[in-house]
């Protein structure tokens, strides 16, 4: 790809060396883009996108410290550092071999003093960006709209007590839908970060939720009016920056979009990050979410548990990618979302390469969770051992408590006729045990 500068000059296309020794960190070891794994390749199993809010808008400043990454691409007038950065951008996508990327509108494109300027000036960067989507094949997998960064929306988007302010949310989103639809967007996220209260001593939380479940509702109305083909996906998250945010976690979601109606038109993106913030096991909302047919892509990240907050590491535990990828083989696959790569480099790890050397250990990772859920799945040991624990359902009073035909007279009749249930050990350790064979 021809651009006016190599942002990344001297790091070529990064192979695929299985053989590779363990201080060779250029190159995958595990991730094989066309390797087929249970009539899939990969590549279309795992679906990785950058980021690019994170990847190429970062700049290592924290709230106790001051810029530590000072990107070549970081320089001049806010516009021409935005080109600057999207070429940097496709030139990373290129050479790491990723399809798919994922931003916020204000990453792509500075904020103006105006909606109309802001508006203009994210035609021209989504020009260049279509420009160079089509010259490397590189794809959208998701947009979003910055709800939360400007000082307009300190009190929310959609549940902020000010209609002016719900109504610039609104336009902003009209927008963001426009830009999915000429890039060709394959998922739209909302992300509520600012959705919920700090106090409730000021908070009508009725009201909040009401207005944003409509909010959503304007958001449905024009998707299907401009003909957008993509799917809708809403982030849970349980704090930060709100001392509690409406979207909690997974079940907190589900049910608000049940409740008003809006389960058919939105699916969930999980970042495992936040459902560790929840008090939550790293796969818990991505299981769940699977179990109601509610999970549509994976925002792939980390976090440090003992901490209260989110870090937004690169995921690197391959037991962790393992409970993901079964979860999503399982249900077949996470087409049209994917696995994005939320994840920011350490403020320390300042050097170019290091923002390779954490996607591709990523990468990696998730290659390995993927053999090894797939070995898991087709061998069918662990499956087995669940469906004859679950077996008394598949007959008997079992079975009509499945279909949803059995009665509490029933019950009382079956216990009369066979007593004192018997203790059956959960045998936790020997499914932890097996578990671990296959990592």
């Amino acid at each position: 790809m021809a651009t006016e500068k190599d942002f990344f000059a001297g790091i070529p296309k990064i192979p695929y060396l299985a053989s590779a020794g363990a201080q060779d960190v250029m190159c995958f070891k595990h991730y094989n883009a066309e390797e087929v794994l249970m009539g899939r390749k990969m590549e279309d199993w795992l679906r990785f996108s950058v980021c690019y809010w994170h990847s190429f808008c970062g700049n290592g400043a924290d709230p106790f410290g001051f810029p530590t990454l000072h990107r070549p691409w970081n320089e001049g007038t806010p516009m021409e550092s935005a080109k600057k950065r999207l070429h940097a951008a496709f030139e990373f996508f290129t050479k790491l071999g990723v399809k798919y990327y994922t931003f916020h509108d204000r990453d792509m494109a500075p904020e103006g003093s105006t909606l109309e300027e802001s508006n203009r000036n994210l035609d021209e960067m989504t020009d260049l960006a279509l420009q160079l989507q089509n010259q490397t094949g590189v794809k959208v997998l998701w947009v979003t709209c910055n709800l939360f960064a400007h000082s307009r929306y300190m009190n929310g988007a959609a549940t902020n007590p000010d209609c002016h302010v719900l109504a610039y949310a609104g336009a902003q989103v009209k927008k963001g839908l426009d830009i999915a639809k000429k890039l060709g967007a394959e998922n739209f996220v909302f992300w509520g970060g600012r959705e919920g209260f700090l106090s409730v001593h000021n908070t009508d939380v009725a009201a909040e939720l009401k207005h944003m479940a409509n909010f959503f509702k304007m958001a449905v109305k024009y998707k299907e009016k401009i003909g957008l083909k993509c799917q809708f996906l809403i982030e849970p998250k349980p704090k930060e920056p709100c001392k509690h945010q409406y979207d909690y976690d997974a079940m907190s979601v589900i049910g608000f979009l049940k409740h008003y109606g809006l389960d058919s038109h939105f699916k969930l993106n999980i970042e495992p990050n936040h459902t560790t913030l929840a008090g939550h096991s790293y796969e818990h909302d991505v299981v769940m979410a699977s179990a109601f047919g509610m999970l549509g892509s994976v925002d792939s990240n980390t976090g440090s548990p003992d901490l209260g907050w989110d870090t937004d590491q690169f995921p690197m535990d391959v037991k962790n990618t393992t409970l993901v990828m079964k979860t999503i083989v399982e249900q077949g696959g996470l087409q049209p979302g994917g696995l994005n790569f939320d994840a920011k480099v350490r403020r320390e790890s300042t050097d170019l390469e290091d923002l390779f050397i954490a996607h591709i250990g990523a990468m990696d990772a998730f290659a390995r969770g993927l053999r090894s859920a797939v070995r898991i799945i087709e061998e069918g040991l662990m499956t087995n051992m669940v469906k004859e624990r679950y077996s008394s359902f598949s007959h008997g009073i079992g079975q009509k408590v499945e279909d949803g035909s059995a009665s509490l007279e029933e019950m009382e009749v079956f216990i009369k006729q066979n007593g004192e249930p018997k203790v059956t050990s959960g045998k936790q350790e020997k499914y932890e045990a097996i578990f671990n064979h296959y990592i």
